[in-house]
């Protein structure tokens, strides 16, 4: 799994860049928030990133920040969020005001983004509220991730690429007391 690009910025572009590293360019999704913080071409630069594998693509996310490639992925668990619009969502805001918006239970504030309904800012509210932690001290607002192996093996098949629906599938009938059991079993019932 990639899970950092350190480079040169070769190409800065709307909606992705071009980061040089060694002499191979990664090309990166990135959401508005990310590009803000991205320098000008041919300055160095340091990306969180996630790698999304599908049957007919290898995409990679870049994130400026830890705190957005979490927000992503958890957007990314949410069914019928992919990772176009978890990106719309991302660009709509800063990390810290998405998830006081979840905490708050504010839909409308994820309905601005392209992409975005009614029900699926419902969806998102509904299945992540309860992952956002409560606020700290210094207002700052923590992700729980938990320890529950449903959840961890969720989100290790996201890992491996698959979508929020086959997850479910997946998942629905696996069988195992812990994270790696529920995906093996899981990965088993897929090569099916």
């Amino acid at each position: 799994m990639i899970a950092l690009i350190s480079g040169s910025v070769a190409i800065r572009r709307v909606d992705h860049v071009v980061v040089d590293c060694g002499g191979v360019g990664y090309r990166l999704a990135v959401s508005a928030q990310t590009l803000a913080q991205v320098p000008a071409v041919g300055r160095s630069t340091v990306l969180h990133a996630h790698l999304v594998v599908r049957e007919d693509a290898l995409t990679l996310y870049g994130f400026a920040t830890e705190a957005e490639r979490d927000l992503f992925l958890m957007l990314l668990g949410v069914q019928s969020v992919g990772p176009k619009v978890a990106l719309a969502i991302l660009s709509a805001g800063p990390p810290r005001e998405l998830l006081a918006a979840l905490a708050a239970g504010d839909a409308d504030r994820f309905r601005s983004a392209p992409g975005v309904g009614k029900r699926t800012a419902e969806r998102i509210v509904v299945e992540l509220r309860e992952k956002v932690g409560s606020t700290l001290p210094e207002g700052a607002i923590s992700v729980a991730r938990g320890d529950d192996p449903r959840s961890l093996a969720r989100e290790g098949l996201l890992g491996l690429g698959y979508s929020p629906v086959e997850v479910d599938e997946l998942l629905d009938g696996a069988a195992g007391e812990s994270a790696e059991e529920l995906i093996a079993d899981a990965l088993r019932s897929a090569r099916r």
